[in-house]
């Protein structure tokens, strides 16, 4: 059962019996950065791939199980928090060469359409903010079901993945190798892994 939706391949269910428990989870919920993580992925040296993540976010989402084109995503994640699990190359990463954490702290994702692709899958389309810079990304997610944890916290969980071009957010600074190529690649992957508690 999908989030906004049944499966095409459900037999023998019908829309009244699921619509109750898809109009249970509307509402407006808050990322869980205990149990949340939005990571990256880049290719480096043309050979070999360097994640990370980044430690500090905050987050609401706004699900509405009637209709998924009126849900909403709004993220903020704090650029100095950057973990690629390198103290020297992180400090690159926060430095004048890439991110300027000093003039440009924060890196916001604030959505402006969503839709149900079926089943499990959506997609979210939004403008994503880095250095100043903001241009439109489409995340595509799968809904991983919810659930009330022990402690009576209603989560819902998410994964997600894009693809962008860093150069065309200004991350252009790069290095060329002698057997050509560069060191660092202009496609990265945006991985989520998002659970999300229901305020109230």
């Amino acid at each position: 059962m999908g989030l906004f939706g049944r499966k095409d391949d459900d037999k023998g269910a019908t829309d009244s019996a699921v619509a109750p428990d898809l109009a249970a989870l509307t509402g407006d919920y808050e990322l869980d950065p205990a149990h949340t993580s939005i990571g990256f992925v880049a290719r480096h040296a043309m050979v070999t791939n360097v994640k990370g993540h980044f430690a500090e976010f905050s987050g609401t989402l706004h699900l509405d199980g009637a209709d998924p084109s009126n849900s909403t995503a709004s993220i903020d994640v704090a650029m100095n928090s950057i973990d690629t699990g390198n103290a020297d190359r992180d400090g690159h990463l926060k430095s004048a060469d890439f991110f300027k954490i000093d003039e440009f702290p924060t890196m916001t994702f604030r959505s402006t359409k969503a839709e149900a692709l079926g089943g499990d899958d959506y997609r979210i389309t939004g403008d994503l903010t880095i250095l100043g810079t903001t241009r439109p990304i489409t995340i595509d997610l799968e809904f991983n079901g919810a659930a009330k944890d022990p402690f009576g916290n209603e989560r819902v969980g998410f994964e997600g993945k894009s693809e962008i071009l860093r150069s065309e957010w200004g991350l252009t600074w790069n290095a060329a190798l002698e057997t050509g190529g560069m060191l660092v690649s202009d496609k990265i992957k945006l991985v989520f892994d998002i659970s999300a508690i229901r305020k109230g």
